[in-house]
């Protein structure tokens, strides 16, 4: 069984000691996914465990343990190694589509002139071979479209007669750039993205900002329990869940039973008949539990179009639609199927390959266009969802008095069982017969101190 990553990495960041309740809470587990976790990485790791006088059990691992792991495991070796290589993987695949746009621009582009300069050079020889007088010879208009060849570079140069204007406008970019690289680099955040990468954000988004979010509401829900001492009251859970039912089902808080299953949950009844909820498993720590700061409701982050900047973005939409507006003209030249046939080549090849460049100029602007009001769909509904959650947390803080009494009957409940060195009664760190033989001198030490203390006081 190869170890749970997750619980890989709560073990070092609670420093090697654990209870199964300290890994839940960290990490959000089912108790027992956690539990079958911590006995597989212990068998593993070669970790130890040790045992509480109340039979409570924590987990002590080495240092070293993914060193450990590492060379008993052949698959953590390889999903290591997987890990690195994907990474630069993806990143090729991510600056491939702007290389395709960019291939695609200089193939339509060169074919285009190909042609004209061919069809030039035809009318030329035929004007001269028959004495006609053709004094616009170099101007070339494309069948069907009606407008000159040389128009297409006006995408290019649209300000080449505002210098003044353009001139403005850069400087007032570069001030622009350089206040976001003083404030990227007084906050810490990573650079932006490079065009090349800008193109698949713009295409493809950057993935779903809540991709985690599973993670994060069963972190926050363990730590509002934590923090509580292993005791609350439904109220308190609402604000991390999502549909909390009707009827019923909310009146007799039917949704608290996945908190319940995954933790270890226990119900209790007060005397007014309310029900508060309790966690056992979750009570017993390896060191003093600090209470922790957690979110006041569980927020999902808005969709983003996309991380490029604006400047990125319209670059890619401006360079998508020339090559969309380049294939149209090219698909006209090519339309009469003779000037492939006359040039051969590079053309002929080119003619195999256009409804490929075609279809990537059509989807160019179309997907991002449809993905902006798929974002805005989505965003809609995250939204609602992040208000019904701040409405719970809200009815929470300004609690009614049989909330209160509610909340207060759950504090019965709490405590904090820490499973210290001192109270140990079996550990796999040593064996048995050393350990009996220090438990006799402890226990032979105890009964000392209470002689002492009966002597004491007949003395007295």
């Amino acid at each position: 069984m190869t170890p749970n990553p997750a619980i890989m990495k709560a073990v070092e960041n609670l420093d090697y000691r654990v209870t199964v309740g300290d890994v839940a809470a960290k990490v959000g587990l089912d108790v027992k996914v956690a539990e079958q976790g911590l006995l597989a990485l212990a068998t593993d790791a070669s970790g130890h465990l040790q045992v509480s006088e109340s039979g409570e059990i924590a987990y002590l691992f080495p240092n070293n343990f993914r060193d450990v792991l590492r060379n008993k495991f052949w698959r953590l070796k390889f999903k290591e190694w997987w890990e690195k290589v994907w990474r630069v993987l993806f990143y090729l695949i991510r600056i491939s589509f702007g290389i395709l746009l960019i291939l695609s621009l200089v193939i339509i582009m060169v074919a285009i002139a190909i042609i004209v300069i061919s069809i030039n050079s035809s009318s030329e020889r035929n004007d001269s071979g028959g004495g006609g007088n053709n004094s616009g010879g170099g101007m070339v208009f494309f069948p069907r479209l009606g407008f000159n060849f040389y128009w297409l570079f006006w995408w290019f140069d649209w300000g080449y007669y505002d210098q003044p204007y353009r001139y403005r406008q850069e400087k007032q970019r570069q001030k622009q750039r350089q206040g976001q690289r003083q404030k990227s680099r007084s906050s810490g955040k990573k650079n932006e993205l490079n065009f090349l990468e800008a193109v698949f954000s713009f295409l493809f988004g950057d993935g779903n900002p809540n991709y985690n979010l599973d993670e994060q509401r069963w972190q926050a829900i363990a730590t509002v329990i934590k923090n509580n001492q292993g005791a609350v009251v439904a109220e308190q859970i609402a604000p991390y869940l999502d549909d909390l039912g009707k009827g019923y089902s909310l009146e007799y808080e039917e949704y608290i039973l996945p908190v319940l299953i995954r933790f270890n949950g226990r119900p209790e009844v007060s005397p007014d008949g309310q029900i508060v909820y309790h966690f056992p498993e979750l009570q017993t720590t390896a060191k003093e539990w600090h209470s922790q700061p957690v979110s006041a409701y569980l927020k999902e982050k808005l969709w983003r179009f996309s991380e490029a900047n604006s400047g990125q973005i319209m670059l890619a939409t401006g360079l998508g639609a020339v090559n969309f507006v380049g294939a149209l003209v090219l698909g006209s030249l090519l339309e009469d199927g003779t000037v492939a046939a006359q040039i051969g080549g590079f053309i002929a090849f080119v003619e195999v390959i256009y409804p490929v460049l075609l279809a990537y100029g059509i989807s160019f602007l179309v997907l991002p266009l449809i993905r902006y009001f798929w974002v805005q769909w989505r965003n809609g509904k995250v939204e609602k969802r992040n208000k019904q959650r701040q409405n719970r947390a809200v009815a929470l803080n300004h609690a009614n008095n049989l909330l209160r009494q509610k909340i207060e009957y759950a504090r019965e409940f709490a405590k904090e069982t820490i499973i210290s060195n001192q109270d140990l009664a079996y550990t796999t760190e040593k064996n048995v017969l050393e350990q009996e033989a220090e438990k006799a001198d402890k226990i032979d030490a105890e009964w000392q101190k209470r002689l002492e203390r009966s002597d004491a006081e007949d003395i007295s």
